[in-house]
């Protein structure tokens, strides 16, 4: 599982756009394929979940499962949110072995990913 750490063309913000006192959002969203099955995704779940554990710059993470009335998910159901404290912490996850080990159980069932990473403001 490989993500890009370059900044979006249409943001004003760079990868230095810290503002004092925010953390780094780091949203992921998965679209299962249609043959995944129930026991597989559970796996995949359970191991997201264990990412904080394995790589202490991970400085939260939360999850759920898409449940809005609108429609417009696109076939994403399940979205995780994590923070890093800096872009140091980031890129120390990114290529982490254990986040590499979650990919490769990830790739088989994926038919696609959407990610999002910001800096956090009030």
């Amino acid at each position: 599982m490989s993500h890009s750490v370059e900044p979006c063309k249409n943001s004003n913000e760079n990868l230095t756009g810290k503002k004092q006192n925010s953390l780094l959002r780091h949203v992921v969203l998965f679209k299962f394929k249609d043959g995944a099955s129930e026991d597989k995704i559970k796996a995949i779940e359970d191991a997201f979940k264990a990412l904080p554990s394995k790589i202490p710059q991970i400085a939260s993470l939360e999850w759920g499962l898409n449940n809005s009335p609108e429609g417009l998910n696109k076939g994403f159901t399940h979205c995780y949110f994590l923070t890093f404290k800096s872009e140091a912490d980031r890129a120390i996850y990114l290529p982490h072995p254990d986040h590499k080990a979650f990919g490769k159980l990830l790739g088989p069932y994926l038919e696609d990913v959407l990610v999002v990473d910001y800096w956090s403001r009030e």
